[in-house]
């Protein structure tokens, strides 16, 4: 047939249309159904088919860590959720569905919160939202609620503030075991409007660090932990490494956080659908600039605003003219929270999901985590970007029990990390508005700019007071000598002996001085007893004692010679 049809003179494309038109319609429906099938499993990354396979167990939580950190052994060891698996609930198995549906429902809890508006010290006004464990009616008045109750501080993620769905996860889950909580909502965010010239930004950690100064001053015996999410996980390791051990907050958790900004502005660009996610968060915060129009236009470019179609856009003509950043990269630089992570010196959980669609692998600090026996990275195969939801129902987020089960064990323990001076922490606070943030100074018309030298000596000069004081006599004795040659002065003149005094006194502290600190060391790190530690220092402060009282005997034994003679 097909012969006689090539005879008659009909070409091979019209043999091809005719046997395509032989086969059903239903086979084309079908193998169009097939395609789109795959196209889709692999544009939603899906992972149905892998759970499945794994028998519904879910991937297993990759645990990274110091092999001899204390906080891994003696408090993540006993967490049960950072030991087990984690399966995301059947129909959300994708890091998109779970990311979408969390800002769409998210099927956060019912409650009130109670909300203070806190002005900080530029000016600036922020609102910080209370759930107390008492307010829960579930709490039925069992729960104390003495001095010593437990309280925790949440930093939301970009634009989002105390009602997003998965901070009432949170904070309901801590409340719930009888804590109290208090979201720090970003300035501008929760309804409350800008009262200065000052936006916060992905690494603007002033207002954390005051928020954290003020909780702990008006309760000193309430253990204080953190918990930031998204953004507010990388400004909060920021705080945490910019303060090193001059913080009182006593345990922290990161939650999806993006690590290093620079990465995760190439990230974002790659793929089509992660550029969804880029002009998605424009939109927020074009939205977010709308409502303080009036300062934004003052002090940025609003027509650049107003034309921003992804992160990086609205960086460059908002946040880099307002923090005064010299270029966007410049800001993702200095702000990355990765570059801090090794002067982290608090307990700190840190979760991140591998699928994430905003924060990617690729910026995760594995090394620098596993050289901080401070730090337990967390790792899952899924959960999206602050989802992990699981459970046929959706009705929880795995992330959420596993950080209320780190720091409630963490409580439990001795690895509360506890701040060693208390004057420390107040000038910590001032040197780090002067050398670490875009802003210091209020100026008489409220701008805000950077501060000059003279205010950095200033300050300085302040916070130095009592170092300055200890050198004072030292310095009047050889005011008092200098017209007097060294030679003309007598040997057991007191001028003489007063500056030999003072001397020897600035030889012993500065001999002292390191034994100290590795004495400091030693009690943090290795745990070790007073009295061992006392051992150290008596041997390691040996030669200095034994030649002081070399000299003193040598003097006495000498005196009595001298007078025989």
């Amino acid at each position: 047939m097909s012969a006689a049809a090539v005879a008659g003179g009909e070409s091979a494309v019209e043999l091809l249309r005719r046997a395509a038109a032989l086969v059903p319609v239903e086979h084309y429906a079908f193998a169009a159904i097939a395609v789109l099938s795959v196209l889709g499993y692999q544009f939603l990354e899906l992972h149905v088919l892998g759970d499945l396979l794994r028998g519904l167990r879910g991937g297993r939580v990759d645990l990274v860590f110091h092999p001899a950190s204390e906080i891994y052994h003696c408090v993540a060891s006993k967490c049960r959720s950072l030991h087990g698996r984690y399966l995301a609930t059947p129909w959300l198995a994708s890091p998109h569905l779970q990311t979408l549906f969390l800002g769409i429902s998210g099927r956060p809890p019912s409650f009130t919160y109670k909300r203070q508006l806190y002005t900080l010290r530029d000016g600036g006004t922020l609102a910080l939202d209370w759930l107390l464990a008492s307010d829960l009616e579930d709490a039925d008045g069992i729960i104390s609620q003495d001095a010593s109750t437990p309280l925790v501080v949440v930093v939301p993620g970009l634009t989002s503030d105390s009602d997003a769905a998965y901070v009432k996860h949170l904070v309901h889950s801590m409340a719930t075991k009888g804590w109290n909580v208090v979201v720090s909502n970003h300035r501008g965010l929760g309804g409350v409007s800008i009262t200065s010239d000052c936006f916060y930004n992905a690494g603007w950690t002033e207002d954390l660090r005051e928020i954290v100064h003020y909780l702990h001053h008006k309760f000193p015996e309430a253990p204080m932990f953190c918990v930031g999410t998204s953004i507010g996980a990388n400004v909060l390791v920021k705080y945490l490494g910019e303060e090193g051990e001059n913080t009182p907050v006593a345990g922290a958790a990161s939650i999806c956080s993006p690590w290093d900004l620079l990465v995760g502005d190439r990230f974002i660009s790659r793929k089509l659908v992660q550029r969804f996610y880029d002009k998605a968060l424009a939109f927020g915060l074009k939205g977010y600039a709308k409502l303080h129009q009036p300062i934004l236009a003052r002090l940025a470019n609003w027509e650049g605003i107003k034309k921003s179609s992804s992160i990086r856009d609205f960086d460059r003509h908002a946040t880099c003219i307002v923090a005064k950043y010299e270029t966007v990269d410049t800001y993702y630089r200095r702000c990355s929270s990765a570059s801090y992570v090794g002067n982290v010196s608090v307990p700190l959980l840190c979760v991140n999901a591998l699928d994430d669609p905003l924060c990617t692998r690729e910026a995760i600090p594995w090394d620098e985590c596993r050289a901080n026996k401070n730090i337990v990275l967390a790792t899952t195969p899924n959960g999206g970007h602050l989802a992990f939801f699981e459970g046929v129902t959706a009705g929880r987020l795995w992330w959420v029990g596993a950080t209320s089960e780190f720091l409630c064990a963490l409580h439990d323990s001795s690895y509360m990390h506890r701040q060693k001076a208390e004057d420390h922490v107040l000038h910590s606070s001032l040197e780090s508005s002067i050398d670490k943030s875009p802003y210091v100074n209020v100026l008489g018309d409220g701008l805000v700019a950077p501060a000059t030298d003279d205010v950095v000596n200033e300050l300085k000069l302040d916070n130095g007071v009592n170092g300055t004081q200890e050198n004072e006599h030292a310095k009047e004795a050889e005011n008092r000598s200098g017209g007097i040659e060294v030679d003309a002065v007598p040997a057991q003149s007191p001028a003489g002996s007063a500056k030999q005094q003072g001397e020897m006194a600035n030889m012993i502290h500065d001999a002292i001085a390191p034994v100290k600190r590795s004495i400091n060391r030693l009690t943090r790190y290795q745990g070790r007893s007073v009295w061992l530690l006392a051992y150290i220092a008596f041997v390691t402060s040996w030669p200095l004692l034994g030649s002081l009282a070399f000299i003193v005997f040598r003097k006495k034994f000498r005196n009595p010679f001298s007078a025989k003679q």
